[in-house]
């Protein structure tokens, strides 16, 4: 936790600088009140000097005054910083997850990163804050208190040996609990958003299996492990507060009672018994209130260790050092793709997912990959955009490695449209804009020609300026993949890939695409993945795959007659008649 507040506290200097200097100050003057008081006592009540209890009493006022400006300034400040250190800690977490590849993102988990982010960034925030509005003055007042406290009486100060020893044991006693069971916490909190966010993304697959009640019972598992754990650590700071104020009241009574026998023997003036009384209390009270903030540093602690984990981590996937300088892409112009024996694996994987892969898609081509579930079609493109990197082999794109490329200049020449269509809240018009801003509404409307949604989007109210939900839920499947078709097509990328793009649409729509991408984008470089043979079978080359290899290369007529993979594939979905029409 240490090393996250030093980097991320460095821009807030000068605020930490002042909020120490007005903590400063208000600790010295409650330091100096109770001494001042005890002189209105012994001075001015004993002496029934009334002109002294008026002009003591007016400073004191006065200096009250200046330190209630004082701590409300510097709790201030104290906030301000605590909340731009929240903020910068959450963006550079965010920034940083943005650099990751898929591999982290799976390390990790989506629930958990969030977790990190919300919860995590929350608990050390909090510290911060309690940290600079307390923190600094709780050493000053326990240590300058100890000093003023003898100064009124050495003999009855010997009462802080015996108490303060009692309540730091204490509270080292708890915290050696309270840390493992804060861990726990965190993880299952992760548990809760995982499970959570499975319940809200697979509602329907949940409903359609009448396993809404399963769900419930999975659900309520992980929230009572938390409520338990939960449970646990309240109950072990349940007991701290009664403890301490146990604590803070015998030593009250034993002040009062020694303290009298000094008064009465002539060895302690009363208005000094008063002022030790006020010391102590200021002193105990101060304890007190830094272990109600200790109850947030050992889960402060924690989340600390949780974001750095997140910060630390070293993308597998990066930017070269020196990245390969490419020529401006130029309007109109496909790019050229190659794999050369390329190799595959999972991290952790015993087994290659892709074997000696080896093809090239040139400028104005269309390369289709088939193959059954699980041939490796979907991990294959991915290779393209650096989604994950090869094990052995290249990846090329215009005669480039791409590892070898700063991917945004890699990402700028490819139109990716995955298997998943997704679109963002906001409008039509933003989500078709999202590759490329300066796109003017003619752009975007022939695009939307090109993926057959320009008719369904002039039924929509407002057209372009339509409302979109996150994720694209208030429209159809079909609806959801042509918007994310001309998406990639308003981005005029020289290669488009499309991952089983056209599986919500028609037969008829899928067609009328297809003609109007050969129209439109022929120029382009396409690599298309499908399931549905008729979407394929005009490919310049189609690439069959069986168990991580290409088993197959040729055009529909070529693989039909010589490919037996090919064969089985077609005739799983075409009568003969419809294969070879």
């Amino acid at each position: 936790m240490i090393r996250l507040l030093r980097d991320y506290l460095a821009p807030y200097r000068l605020a930490i600088v002042a909020v120490l200097v007005l903590l400063l100050i208000q600790a010295i003057g409650n330091l100096y009140l109770p001494t001042l008081n005890g002189d209105i006592i012994n001075n001015g009540v004993a002496k029934g000097d009334t002109d002294y209890i008026v002009r003591i009493g007016g400073v004191m006022l006065g200096a009250s005054l200046v330190l209630g400006m004082a701590s409300i300034i510097g709790v201030y400040y104290g906030a301000r910083v605590a909340m731009g250190f929240g903020r910068d800690v959450r963006s550079a977490i965010f920034r940083k997850v943005e650099t990751f590849s898929q591999v982290e993102v799976n390390k990790f988990g989506a629930p958990s990163l969030i977790t990190r982010n919300t919860n995590d960034v929350q608990q050390v925030q909090m510290v911060v804050f309690m940290g600079l509005t307390l923190m600094i003055s709780a050493p000053i007042l326990i240590i300058g208190g100890i000093i003023m406290a003898l100064q009124q009486d050495v003999p009855l100060s010997g009462l802080l040996v015996v108490v303060l020893p009692i309540m730091v044991a204490f509270i080292a006693l708890v915290m050696s609990r309270a840390i493992p069971l804060f861990q726990a916490m965190q993880k299952k909190v992760d548990r809760i958003n995982q499970v959570m966010r499975e319940t809200l993304a697979g509602v329907r697959v949940i409903r359609a299996f009448v396993r809404t009640q399963h769900e419930e019972e999975r659900f309520e598992g992980s929230n009572r492990d938390l409520f338990d754990t939960a449970l646990r650590v309240n109950r072990l700071f349940a007991i701290t507060i009664p403890v301490m104020t146990a604590i803070l009241n015998l030593s009250t009574v034993a002040v009062m009672w020694f303290g009298a026998i000094r008064v009465d023997s002539g060895d302690m003036p009363i208005g000094n018994l008063t002022a030790f009384l006020q010391y102590l209390m200021q002193i105990l009270f101060t304890v007190l209130m830094a272990v109600f903030m200790f109850v947030f540093v050992p889960r402060a602690a924690v989340s600390a260790g949780r974001i750095r984990e997140v910060l630390d981590t070293v993308p597998t996937i990066r930017d070269p050092e020196a990245p390969v300088p490419l020529a401006p892409h130029r309007p109109h112009s496909g790019g050229r793709v190659e794999f050369r024996n390329v190799e595959f694996r999972y991290p952790g994987a015993e087994a290659p997912i892709l074997q000696d892969v080896a093809f090239e898609a040139r400028p104005g081509e269309v390369v289709a990959i088939v193959g059954s579930t699980g041939a490796g079609k979907t991990t294959l493109i991915n290779l393209v955009p650096r989604f994950y990197d090869v094990t052995v082999g290249q990846v090329l794109v215009d005669g480039v490695d791409v590892r070898e490329m700063n991917r945004a200049d890699l990402w700028a020449r490819l139109g990716v449209i995955p298997q998943r269509a997704f679109l963002f809240s906001g409008t039509v018009a933003s989500n078709l804009r999202y590759g490329n801003e300066q796109a003017t509404d003619a752009d975007l409307w022939r695009a939307l020609e090109i993926a057959q949604g320009a008719e369904f989007v002039r039924e929509m109210e407002g057209q372009l300026e339509a409302p979109i939900d996150q994720g694209g839920t208030n429209v159809s499947g079909g609806q959801r993949q042509r918007l994310a078709i001309a998406r990639a097509l308003v981005k005029r990328a020289g290669i488009l890939i499309f991952d089983d793009s056209f599986s919500a649409l028609d037969f008829g729509t899928d067609a009328r695409l297809r003609a109007a991408l050969d129209r439109e984008m022929g120029w382009a470089t396409r690599i298309i993945v499908a399931q549905r043979v008729g979407t394929i079978m005009k490919a310049d080359r189609i690439l069959v795959m069986d168990e991580g290899r290409i088993v197959g290369q040729g055009t529909h007529a070529e693989l039909l007659a010589t490919n037996e993979t090919y064969r089985e594939i077609v005739y799983s979905q075409l009568s003969e008649a419809e294969a070879v029409a």
